[in-house]
Protein backbone atom coordinates (compact mmCIF):
# COMPACT_ATOMS: atom_id res chain seq x y z
CA UNK A 1 0.00 0.00 0.00
CA UNK A 2 1.27 3.47 -0.83
CA UNK A 3 1.69 6.00 2.00
CA UNK A 4 -1.42 8.00 2.87
CA UNK A 5 -1.69 11.43 1.32
CA UNK A 6 -4.08 14.35 1.44
CA UNK A 7 -4.73 17.56 -0.47
CA UNK A 8 -7.79 19.01 -2.10
CA UNK A 9 -5.67 20.24 -5.00
CA UNK A 10 -3.65 17.09 -5.68
CA UNK A 11 -4.40 15.21 -8.90
CA UNK A 12 -2.94 12.04 -7.36
CA UNK A 13 -5.21 9.78 -5.31
CA UNK A 14 -3.29 6.90 -3.70
CA UNK A 15 -6.48 4.83 -3.61
CA UNK A 16 -6.95 5.09 -7.38
CA UNK A 17 -3.48 5.59 -8.83
CA UNK A 18 -1.01 2.78 -8.42
CA UNK A 19 2.78 3.11 -8.46
CA UNK A 20 5.16 0.28 -9.28
CA UNK A 21 8.35 2.10 -10.30
CA UNK A 22 9.85 5.46 -9.30
CA UNK A 23 12.90 7.36 -10.56
CA UNK A 24 14.21 10.18 -8.34
CA UNK A 25 16.48 13.01 -9.50
CA UNK A 26 18.63 15.23 -7.27
CA UNK A 27 21.51 17.64 -7.66
CA UNK A 28 23.75 16.38 -4.85
CA UNK A 29 24.12 13.42 -2.53
CA UNK A 30 21.76 14.09 0.45
CA UNK A 31 19.16 16.18 -1.47
CA UNK A 32 16.79 13.25 -1.84
CA UNK A 33 17.15 12.31 1.82
CA UNK A 34 16.14 15.77 2.99
CA UNK A 35 13.34 16.12 0.45
CA UNK A 36 11.71 12.73 0.11
CA UNK A 37 13.38 9.88 2.05
CA UNK A 38 10.29 9.28 4.20
CA UNK A 39 8.06 8.84 1.17
CA UNK A 40 10.69 6.68 -0.50
CA UNK A 41 10.95 4.46 2.59
CA UNK A 42 7.18 4.01 2.50
CA UNK A 43 7.27 3.19 -1.20
CA UNK A 44 9.99 0.57 -0.88
CA UNK A 45 8.28 -0.96 2.16
CA UNK A 46 5.22 -1.39 -0.05
CA UNK A 47 7.27 -3.21 -2.71
CA UNK A 48 7.69 -0.25 -5.05
CA UNK A 49 11.03 -0.19 -6.91
CA UNK A 50 12.88 3.11 -6.53
CA UNK A 51 16.00 4.33 -8.36
CA UNK A 52 18.10 7.45 -7.77
CA UNK A 53 19.90 9.68 -10.24
CA UNK A 54 22.33 12.17 -8.67
CA UNK A 55 23.33 14.74 -11.27
CA UNK A 56 26.56 16.02 -9.70
CA UNK A 57 29.24 14.32 -7.61
CA UNK A 58 28.83 16.81 -4.77
CA UNK A 59 32.46 17.81 -5.16
CA UNK A 60 31.92 21.34 -3.79
CA UNK A 61 30.18 20.14 -0.64
CA UNK A 62 31.44 19.66 2.89
CA UNK A 63 33.18 21.88 5.44
CA UNK A 64 36.50 20.20 6.24
CA UNK A 65 39.40 21.22 3.94
CA UNK A 66 41.00 17.87 4.73
CA UNK A 67 38.23 16.12 2.80
CA UNK A 68 38.89 17.85 -0.55
CA UNK A 69 40.88 15.03 -2.14
CA UNK A 70 38.36 12.35 -1.17
CA UNK A 71 35.08 14.27 -1.15
CA UNK A 72 33.60 12.64 -4.28
CA UNK A 73 34.23 9.10 -3.05
CA UNK A 74 33.14 10.07 0.47
CA UNK A 75 29.83 11.53 -0.65
CA UNK A 76 29.11 8.62 -2.99
CA UNK A 77 29.65 6.22 -0.09
CA UNK A 78 27.39 8.31 2.15
CA UNK A 79 24.64 8.35 -0.48
CA UNK A 80 24.91 4.59 -0.98
CA UNK A 81 24.54 3.91 2.75
CA UNK A 82 21.71 6.42 3.11
CA UNK A 83 19.84 4.94 0.16
CA UNK A 84 20.13 1.43 1.59
CA UNK A 85 18.50 2.63 4.82
CA UNK A 86 15.33 3.48 2.89
CA UNK A 87 15.40 0.42 0.63
CA UNK A 88 17.16 1.79 -2.46
CA UNK A 89 20.19 0.16 -4.09
CA UNK A 90 19.96 1.40 -7.70
CA UNK A 91 21.88 4.71 -7.93
CA UNK A 92 22.97 6.48 -11.11
CA UNK A 93 25.23 9.55 -11.52
CA UNK A 94 25.51 12.04 -14.36
CA UNK A 95 28.89 13.25 -12.95
CA UNK A 96 28.27 16.93 -13.59
CA UNK A 97 30.39 19.43 -11.64
CA UNK A 98 28.90 20.62 -8.35
CA UNK A 99 27.83 24.25 -8.64
CA UNK A 100 27.99 24.27 -12.44
CA UNK A 101 24.87 22.28 -13.31
CA UNK A 102 22.80 23.71 -16.16
CA UNK A 103 19.77 22.34 -18.09
CA UNK A 104 21.84 21.73 -21.21
CA UNK A 105 20.90 19.32 -23.95
CA UNK A 106 23.65 17.00 -22.77
CA UNK A 107 22.07 16.85 -19.31
CA UNK A 108 18.54 16.57 -20.69
CA UNK A 109 19.57 13.76 -23.00
CA UNK A 110 20.97 11.89 -20.00
CA UNK A 111 17.66 12.37 -18.19
CA UNK A 112 15.64 11.20 -21.18
CA UNK A 113 17.88 8.17 -21.59
CA UNK A 114 17.43 7.09 -17.98
CA UNK A 115 13.67 7.65 -17.94
CA UNK A 116 13.26 5.63 -21.13
CA UNK A 117 15.42 2.84 -19.68
CA UNK A 118 13.56 2.62 -16.36
CA UNK A 119 10.07 3.67 -17.61
CA UNK A 120 8.81 4.73 -14.17
CA UNK A 121 5.27 5.56 -13.13
CA UNK A 122 6.60 8.56 -11.18
CA UNK A 123 9.57 10.80 -11.81
CA UNK A 124 10.46 12.69 -8.65
CA UNK A 125 12.71 15.73 -9.03
CA UNK A 126 13.70 19.00 -7.42
CA UNK A 127 11.48 21.98 -8.19
CA UNK A 128 12.49 24.39 -10.97
CA UNK A 129 11.02 27.42 -9.15
CA UNK A 130 12.90 29.39 -6.51
CA UNK A 131 11.70 29.33 -2.89
CA UNK A 132 12.03 32.89 -1.62
CA UNK A 133 10.99 31.93 1.92
CA UNK A 134 13.98 29.62 2.32
CA UNK A 135 16.57 30.38 -0.29
CA UNK A 136 18.76 27.46 0.82
CA UNK A 137 16.25 25.12 -0.82
CA UNK A 138 16.95 26.84 -4.12
CA UNK A 139 20.63 26.18 -4.74
CA UNK A 140 21.20 26.92 -8.46
CA UNK A 141 21.94 23.23 -9.03
CA UNK A 142 18.54 22.35 -7.52
CA UNK A 143 16.77 24.69 -9.91
CA UNK A 144 18.78 23.26 -12.81
CA UNK A 145 17.65 19.74 -11.89
CA UNK A 146 14.02 20.82 -11.91
CA UNK A 147 14.33 22.63 -15.22
CA UNK A 148 16.27 19.84 -16.94
CA UNK A 149 13.90 17.13 -15.74
CA UNK A 150 10.76 19.11 -16.53
CA UNK A 151 11.99 19.88 -20.05
CA UNK A 152 12.96 16.23 -20.52
CA UNK A 153 9.64 14.90 -19.26
CA UNK A 154 7.76 16.93 -21.83
CA UNK A 155 8.18 16.67 -24.69
CA UNK A 156 11.50 14.89 -25.15
CA UNK A 157 10.81 11.63 -23.28
CA UNK A 158 7.66 10.98 -25.26
CA UNK A 159 8.79 12.45 -28.58
CA UNK A 160 10.39 9.70 -30.73
CA UNK A 161 12.15 12.36 -32.79
CA UNK A 162 13.88 14.03 -29.82
CA UNK A 163 17.46 12.83 -29.43
CA UNK A 164 16.87 10.30 -32.23
CA UNK A 165 20.06 8.43 -31.40
CA UNK A 166 18.30 7.14 -28.26
CA UNK A 167 15.49 5.58 -30.29
CA UNK A 168 18.06 4.19 -32.71
CA UNK A 169 19.74 2.52 -29.72
CA UNK A 170 16.45 0.85 -28.78
CA UNK A 171 15.16 3.32 -26.19
CA UNK A 172 11.61 3.93 -27.38
CA UNK A 173 9.62 7.04 -26.51
CA UNK A 174 7.66 6.78 -23.28
CA UNK A 175 4.67 8.68 -21.88
CA UNK A 176 5.33 9.39 -18.21
CA UNK A 177 2.20 9.41 -16.02
CA UNK A 178 3.38 11.54 -13.06
CA UNK A 179 5.93 14.19 -12.13
CA UNK A 180 6.43 14.85 -8.40
CA UNK A 181 8.52 17.92 -7.50
CA UNK A 182 10.09 18.63 -4.10
CA UNK A 183 12.00 21.50 -2.42
CA UNK A 184 9.87 24.12 -4.16
CA UNK A 185 7.75 27.07 -3.03
CA UNK A 186 5.09 26.21 -0.45
CA UNK A 187 2.46 27.85 -2.64
CA UNK A 188 3.04 25.16 -5.28
CA UNK A 189 2.79 22.19 -2.90
CA UNK A 190 -0.46 20.35 -3.50
CA UNK A 191 0.26 16.87 -2.12
CA UNK A 192 1.29 15.74 1.36
CA UNK A 193 2.46 12.28 2.37
CA UNK A 194 2.16 11.13 5.98
CA UNK A 195 5.58 9.60 6.71
CA UNK A 196 5.33 9.41 10.49
CA UNK A 197 6.04 5.67 10.47
CA UNK A 198 9.19 6.26 8.41
CA UNK A 199 10.53 9.37 10.15
CA UNK A 200 13.29 7.45 11.93
CA UNK A 201 14.48 5.90 8.65
CA UNK A 202 14.56 9.34 7.02
CA UNK A 203 16.56 10.83 9.88
CA UNK A 204 19.00 7.91 9.87
CA UNK A 205 19.54 8.45 6.14
CA UNK A 206 20.19 12.16 6.65
CA UNK A 207 22.60 11.46 9.52
CA UNK A 208 24.72 9.31 7.20
CA UNK A 209 25.77 12.46 5.34
CA UNK A 210 28.09 13.46 8.18
CA UNK A 211 30.42 15.39 5.87
CA UNK A 212 27.64 17.93 5.26
CA UNK A 213 26.38 18.66 8.80
CA UNK A 214 28.46 21.00 11.00
CA UNK A 215 25.58 21.19 13.51
CA UNK A 216 23.77 17.85 13.63
CA UNK A 217 21.38 18.79 16.45
CA UNK A 218 20.19 21.95 14.70
CA UNK A 219 19.79 20.05 11.43
CA UNK A 220 17.60 17.38 13.03
CA UNK A 221 15.48 19.95 14.86
CA UNK A 222 14.88 21.85 11.63
CA UNK A 223 13.90 18.68 9.76
CA UNK A 224 11.49 17.55 12.49
CA UNK A 225 9.89 21.00 12.76
CA UNK A 226 9.50 21.29 9.00
CA UNK A 227 7.82 17.91 8.75
CA UNK A 228 5.44 18.73 11.60
CA UNK A 229 4.52 21.97 9.85
CA UNK A 230 3.87 20.06 6.63
CA UNK A 231 1.52 17.73 8.50
CA UNK A 232 -0.34 20.69 9.98
CA UNK A 233 -0.75 22.28 6.55
CA UNK A 234 -2.10 18.96 5.25
CA UNK A 235 -4.62 18.70 8.07
CA UNK A 236 -3.13 15.51 9.51
CA UNK A 237 -3.61 14.64 13.17
CA UNK A 238 -1.53 16.36 15.83
CA UNK A 239 1.97 14.94 16.15
CA UNK A 240 2.19 13.54 12.62
CA UNK A 241 5.06 14.18 10.17
CA UNK A 242 4.70 14.76 6.43
CA UNK A 243 6.62 15.47 3.26
CA UNK A 244 5.25 17.92 0.71
CA UNK A 245 5.28 17.79 -3.08
CA UNK A 246 4.03 19.59 -6.15
CA UNK A 247 2.40 16.76 -8.09
CA UNK A 248 1.80 17.22 -11.81
CA UNK A 249 -0.21 14.81 -13.98
CA UNK A 250 1.81 14.51 -17.20
CA UNK A 251 -0.11 11.84 -19.09
CA UNK A 252 -3.50 10.45 -18.12
CA UNK A 253 -6.89 9.58 -19.59
CA UNK A 254 -7.65 13.21 -20.39
CA UNK A 255 -4.26 14.14 -21.86
CA UNK A 256 -4.33 15.49 -25.39
CA UNK A 257 -1.34 14.32 -27.42
CA UNK A 258 0.85 16.89 -29.06
CA UNK A 259 4.32 18.38 -29.10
Amino acid sequence: MAPSAASAQSPFNPDNHRIGRVLCFAAHPDDIDFGAAGTIAAWTAAGIRVSYCIMTDGDAGGFDPAHRAEIIALRAAEQRRAAELVGVTDIHYLHERDGYLEPTHEVMKGVVKLIREIRPDVVLAMHPERNWNRLQKSHPDHLAVGEAVTRAVYPAVENPFAYPELAEAGLAAYKLPWLWLYAGPEARENHFVDVTDHLDAKLRAIHVHVSQHPDVAAMETAVRNGMHMNAQRAGFAEGRSAEAFHVVAVNGPGTIAGF
